[in-house]
């Protein structure tokens, strides 16, 4: 589905991939046969079926108006705010946003995975092939709102994933402001935000976290591990000797440029606001231990697993 939406000229086709991915991602989500997955898979259903349907909506009235149906040739205004909001909805952009935590939150560590990078891709290759026609005025305003709303929300949080979610919302508000000056920022961080999820992600996958407390046991089963999830959440949060850091100088940069300076103030201030729920999480990965007696076994003794992919990806 991704591969159809990425390489099709034509909107129907674009429109198909997205339906595939649709509906091939239901059953990963809820694979578990607990009610809140089932109940995340229709949230995921229902706003993803109303997204595709805006999708072919707006490409049948740029069709109606223009007479084209190249996805690069989309010249009707109207068409194109149609075409944002719908992708906004996609990605989970505020303030489409809604669906996003609780979907996040119902499915397991690795759908949460896919659901965080690779489900992203089709929409954002969407935005990328339409950039030029775009709204600057909506997207600024849809990036800066999400900034806000990935840092304000995700500081309430203790579910893991729901912060993940959040830190997603905000990254992508970071990727929407930057989009109609330069595009190709946009796919860089986009990228790197993929690397650092799957790092965060996969770590979490084999020590098997899921919430703020088991998080702060976490540090006897996998001492280096935890080190390195650490380095990882920072450079998500985007602290400068990390990677993290390099898409939002150069977004800043971008900004500068285009005479966007109270916008990139905006949402560089507004990005500290995820940082202090990223700080929350490195420090109790390795610094604090938990100030109450757990309910969680220590575990000492865990199995001889290696962590190639996670090593590779955190280096």
């Amino acid at each position: 589905g991704t591969t159809i939406t990425i390489s099709s000229n034509h909107w129907i086709m674009a429109w198909t991939g997205l339906e595939i991915n649709t509906l091939a991602i239901l059953p990963l989500i809820s694979k578990s046969h607990h009610p809140r997955s089932i109940e995340a898979a229709t949230k995921y259903f229902l706003t993803q079926a109303a997204a595709s349907a805006l999708v072919l909506f707006s490409s049948m009235t740029n069709a109606w108006f223009t007479g084209q149906w190249d996805i690069t040739q989309l010249s009707h205004p109207t068409s194109s705010l149609i075409l944002t909001s719908a992708i906004a909805m996609k990605l989970g952009l505020a303030p489409f946003h809604f669906w996003f935590p609780e979907v996040l939150q119902g499915s397991p560590l690795s759908t949460g995975l896919i659901l965080s990078t690779i489900m992203k891709l089709p929409p954002i290759a969407l935005l990328y092939m339409t950039s030029s026609s775009l709204n600057p005025t909506l997207l600024t305003t849809l990036a800066i709102l999400s900034v806000a709303i990935g840092g304000w929300m995700g500081l309430n949080q203790t579910q893991i994933r729901k912060i993940l979610a959040f830190s997603s919302i905000s990254h992508l508000g970071w990727m929407t402001i930057v989009i109609i000056y330069n595009p190709k920022l946009t796919l860089l961080n986009f990228y790197l935000y993929i690397m650092m999820t799957t790092a965060v992600f996969l770590t979490l996958n084999s020590i098997k976290v899921l919430k703020l407390s088991t998080l702060m046991t976490a540090w006897t089963k996998v001492p280096a591990l935890n080190a390195m999830l650490l380095l990882t959440l920072l450079s998500l949060a985007g602290l400068p000797p990390l990677t993290g850091f390099l898409p939002k100088w150069l977004i800043i940069q971008e900004l500068t440029k285009q005479g966007m300076i109270p916008a990139a103030t905006l949402i560089s201030l507004l990005s500290l606001l995820s940082l202090f729920f990223y700080l929350r999480l490195a420090y109790c990965t390795t610094i604090t231990l938990p100030p109450h007696t757990t309910n969680h076994m220590k575990q000492w003794h865990t199995g001889k697993s290696t962590h190639t992919l996670i090593a590779i990806l955190t280096t």
